[in-house]
């Protein structure tokens, strides 16, 4: 059975983007394996709570997400 798994910041997403990661992800699958993986293709879209993760060895919150490369002191 093919499955994917993304996670996401929490709140970053509204039901029609994570719809369209279900589809396109399930027609990816489909494009690769053949119409037979449609029915079997689990996609899970998980919502990690804010500061719950991090890139590079630094925990990342959805505040840090929305500010503009100007508003960033590396940027």
């Amino acid at each position: 059975m093919p499955f994917a798994n993304f996670k996401v910041p929490a709140g970053t997403l509204d039901e029609k983007q994570k719809e369209k990661i279900v589809t396109r992800t399930t027609e990816l699958y489909v494009e690769i394996y053949g119409e037979r993986a449609r029915a079997n293709t689990m996609v899970l879209v998980e919502e990690v709570t804010d500061g719950g993760w991090g890139i590079g060895g630094n925990v990342l919150t959805r505040a840090m997400l929305e500010e503009s490369p100007e508003e960033s002191p590396e940027g």
